[in-house]
Order: structure tokens, then sequence, then C-alpha cells
């Protein structure tokens, strides 16, 4: 890494330039996803993960500035899901079951910050980048907030790429929505 790679980004690999043709081609990865999602489209969403998908969302807490590092809780889960468990959501939202979220939310993600990294295999990358979701429900007045910065790993495959990991690490310690039957 060069001299001016911040701590934060240490073993991460080298990141990849913005503005290079893989960087524009995960960027638009991520603007489908978020397109995908936020119309339910969750089954083409599906089509986007790879077989051996871990995906979670660890608690939080709160912590002095000296202890800004043990922050994040892997022990405890908001979310603990592999491909399967994944699909079977999406096969409950899709279906008649999903009690929790009929009437659907309405849901935006805005996706930033993109940063994009070589790993040791060349048709993998890691990726960090924030999101912003905000989520309305029923006929309330007032939007859900969930900040947060996501850790994923892409595999380049034929038609474009495909998530193989997702760590999301919510910026809030108490959550300030009522559910999380929607995917960050």
């Amino acid at each position: 890494m060069s001299e001016t790679t911040f701590s934060v980004y240490q073993g991460l690999g080298e990141p990849v330039a913005i503005g290079a043709e893989v960087y524009n081609q995960i960027l638009q990865h991520y603007y489908t996803e978020a397109l995908l999602l936020d119309n339910m489209k969750l089954q083409e969403w599906g089509s986007m993960l790879a077989e051996d998908l871990v995906y979670t969302v660890p608690m939080r807490h709160t912590l002095d500035l000296a202890s800004q590092s043990k922050t994040v809780i892997r022990t405890v889960m908001h979310m603990d899901d592999n491909y399967r468990s994944i699909m079977g959501r999406i096969m409950r939202l899709c279906g008649r079951s999903a009690w929790a979220e009929n009437p659907p939310s309405r849901i935006r993600r805005f996706v930033s910050n993109v940063q994009v990294f070589n790993t040791d295999k060349s048709d993998e990358f890691s990726v960090i980048n924030y999101a912003m979701v905000s989520r309305n429900r029923f006929d309330d007045d007032f939007f859900d907030l969930i900040p947060c910065e996501r850790h994923d790993k892409l595999r380049k495959v034929d038609n474009g790429f495909k998530l193989f990991e997702r760590e999301v690490i919510i910026d809030q310690a108490l959550l300030g929505t009522p559910n999380l039957q929607i995917f960050l």
C-alpha cells in the first residue's frame, strides 16, 4: 500500500483507481442492487448472490474513544445468514406470509464512498461502501434512517459480479426501526 493509504484500509489489498473500468462496473453493480431492492425485485436481486454467501449484521455498542475498535460485537447478530436462508427470506417476502412487510415499506438506498480493493484472487474484490437506507411504513409522516458501512466481497462472473460476503456495520447501537425485515 502507498504511504497515503490510511491505516483503516490495511490488509485490504491495493485500491482500484476510481474511474477504472472494473471500478465503474462494480459501482454499476451497486446501483443495480439498490434499484432492485428498492423496487422489491427480490428474486432478481437473489440472482446477484453467490451460493457461498455469508451475510451478517453484527450488533454495536457505545464505548469511549480509546475503545472504538471494539464497538462491533460479532458474537451477537441482527442477521447471520447464508445463501439458503437469504433465499428463504426472499421466498417468504414474495409470498403471503410476510406480515411484517405487508404492506411493504417504501425504501430508498443511497450508496456512496465506494472503495474497491484488489485481492490475491484476480476475480475477487473487497469493497467498502456506505449506505443510507430510508424507510417509510404505512401512512407514517416520518422516515426510519439506517446509516451503515458495508464490507463486501464480490466475485467476477460472466455477466457481472456475485456478492459472496457482506458484513453490515450499522452506525446505531440502538436501532431506530421496528424490524429488520429488509436487506441492507
